[in-house]
């Protein structure tokens, strides 16, 4: 993944309360990190993303893969025993 992205998502993902629940979405849409996950997952590449949402542009996917990597990467798991 390009570095740069993976620096700089926070310019372009935001969390509003007011806009789709606070998830995070790409500033200036309402289109959420889960949405852009999805779409890659169905095997849409960047340039069908793109054409069918042409607000988007192949640097808000990236920051929508960085921004989700960067929580794996930040995720704990609790382990407690009974």
């Amino acid at each position: 993944m390009n570095l740069t992205a993976m620096q700089n998502w926070q310019e372009k993902i935001s969390l509003n309360p007011e806009i789709r629940f606070g998830k995070p979405c790409i500033k200036g849409t309402r289109i959420t990190v889960w949405d852009i996950l999805g779409w890659l997952a169905s095997d849409m590449s960047y340039d069908e993303i793109v054409e069918d949402f042409p607000e988007l542009t192949k640097g808000d996917i990236l920051a929508a893969l960085a921004f989700a990597a960067n929580r794996e990467e930040n995720t704990k798991i609790l382990i407690t025993t009974v």
